[in-house]
């Protein structure tokens, strides 16, 4: 027996139209390269996105394009959210940070026919054009600053391709909800990034999450600042919960230093804002020169959250951190560290210490630790550890082209995550580290994000990552690189006799080098591999 319930697709037109309908008064504000901003309303923009719709047909696009962008976080950019889905092509957002050779690679794999470009990165992106192959149309964003625009057939200006359109009439129909609407490359760790494909289905469930009370909790009344970049992971999701829940949204634009996000957060009334951590410990010394009162939850992901940092945000604002847990693969919001009821009895500190946790999986989504050497779950007892695998309607099955599929999912059709877990009996996923970032010592392993958490807890320390070099007798030992805090002196012996009590004793580091910066990757991440080659011949003292 079938139910009787209408079939109709989960795909994002529901969300233009939603957002339109109920929601044309809400603002979307954008921060310019002058250091200012501009204001529109959505109704304003759901006026351009059907403009934008129309010049789409216009340029001569394939009905299923990839359309590339490559912009700041802006409310033009949020026209492309929309109108490039809607019309049934595929939004390609291009992260800013790649190196030429990756851009260029990234480019060409999707197949991308047309990319927007802001004025102001028109001079990072148009000196590779030339070997883009499939690239027809590079359309100009003009943001007030940057290079001259070239003299080039394929260049288009924005606003007179808007102009000079027929805007699309009616509603938007995307009649198969497994369609794609979006791809976003990975960040390409090792290798170069491999393309996941999202669907409409997906990009709607995953939308719906971040409405979820025990979770982000977006609703109308919100303000919401996403400061995770419109290139990573969609930003999250947030911009298509912003549009289901009626949000006001603050787009950043391109200044994206700590004091640029606090004014916006202070001057709008900010009450939701999102970023990585690098993002967050830049800012904590500078919470008190703000009025940041109407905030009520800061989301944190892309990699583990220092406790120290965590509590520093707390204690300066009342507001604790939560702490998601995801990837590309998994759209990407997978895990939320909320606490919950189980835990209402604890100390300030002990709650503190379930925030550090990764957290439960967010409805929809399952996960499982495997012992990566026979294949075996593990138990949810808080001491087995295994690969975090992961399930879900909005967790990858492949990658475009077929890239690395038969190393990253499993025959029965999960997704290795590539991060190494325990889970308690309660569900809550602690990340102990990447597979390739565990230091095996004599045998045993020393988590180096735990190393790092416990290091970063110092006063003087303001950044830390924990690589493994070789070692004679014990295989691989812990090599700590410290940053040290603006205006403060720190030695390796002070570091040590401070670690010393918080971690095993085989777990302190043999060494300490300090070093100006922690290296990052294109998402803001640690990146550990740079640090492993520049310490690759690294001798430890005897």
């Amino acid at each position: 027996m079938l139910g009787l319930m209408q079939d109709r697709p989960l795909s994002l037109p529901h969300i233009f139209h939603r957002a339109e309908q109920y929601f044309g008064h809400k603002q979307l504000i954008t921060g310019t390269p002058a250091g200012d901003t501009t204001t529109t309303t959505v109704a304003d923009w759901a006026v351009r996105v059907r403009r934008l719709a129309g010049a789409l047909e216009g340029l001569g696009l394939s009905a299923d394009a990839r359309v590339g962008t490559f912009c700041w976080n802006t409310a033009r950019h949020l026209e492309l959210y929309l109108a490039v889905p809607c019309t049934g092509r595929v939004l390609h957002t291009l992260n800013l940070r790649l190196f030429p050779d990756q851009l260029v690679h990234v480019v060409t794999h999707a197949g991308d026919e047309a990319v927007f470009v802001e004025r102001s990165l028109l001079g990072v992106f148009w000196p590779h054009v030339d070997r883009m192959p499939d690239v027809r149309h590079v359309v100009v964003i003009d943001d007030g600053a940057g290079p001259d625009i070239p003299d080039d057939p394929r260049i288009r200006d924005y606003e007179e391709l808007l102009a000079a359109a027929e805007p699309h009439t009616g509603r938007f129909t995307v009649d198969d909800e497994n369609t794609a609407a979006a791809m976003c490359y990975t960040s390409g760790t090792t290798g170069n990034p491999k393309g996941v494909v999202y669907s409409h289905r997906s990009t709607v469930l995953h939308s719906l999450s971040t409405l979820f009370a025990d979770g982000v909790g977006l609703r109308e009344s919100d303000v919401v600042l996403p400061v995770v970049p419109m290139f990573h992971a969609n930003a999250w999701g947030l911009p298509y919960g912003c549009l289901l829940a009626g949000t006001s949204m603050v787009l950043p634009g391109p200044d994206m230093t700590p004091r640029g996000i606090l004014s916006r957060l202070a001057e709008h009334r900010v009450t939701v804002t999102a970023g990585v951590p690098t993002i967050w410990m830049g800012m904590l010394p500078l919470l008190g020169e703000y009025d940041l009162s109407a905030i009520r939850s800061v989301l944190c992901g892309g990699s583990a959250v220092p406790k120290s940092m965590a509590e520093g945000f707390r204690k300066a604002l009342g507001v604790p951190v939560l702490q998601g847990w995801g990837m590309t693969e998994t759209s990407p919001v997978a895990t939320l560290g909320v606490v919950r009821s189980v835990h209402e009895d604890l100390s300030d500190d002990a709650k503190a210490d379930v925030r550090a946790l990764q957290g439960p999986a967010v409805p929809l989504v399952e996960l499982r630790i495997t012992d990566p050497d026979t294949g075996e779950d593990q138990p949810w007892d808080g001491v087995a550890t295994g690969e975090v695998q992961a399930a879900g309607p909005w967790i990858a099955r492949g990658y475009h082209g077929g890239d690395g599929d038969g190393e990253r999912f499993t025959a029965d059709g999960w997704l290795r995550t590539g991060d190494v877990g325990v889970v308690d009996a309660h569900g809550y996923v602690k990340i102990v580290d990447r597979t390739k970032d565990l230091v095996k010592s004599g045998g045993e392993w020393i988590s180096s994000v735990d190393l790092e958490n416990e290091i970063m807890a110092h006063p003087k320390v303001a950044e830390a990552a924990v690589i493994a070099v070789p070692h004679e007798k014990w295989v691989e030992r812990p090599l700590a690189c410290v940053v040290v805090a603006d205006g403060e002196q720190l030695t390796a012996e002070e570091l040590i006799t401070f670690l010393t009590g918080r971690v095993a004793s085989w777990w302190l580091p043999d060494a300490v080098e300090f070093i100006d910066e922690v290296p990052k990757t294109s998402v803001g991440k640690f990146s550990k591999k740079t640090l492993r080659e520049r310490f690759d011949a690294y001798a430890l003292p005897t």
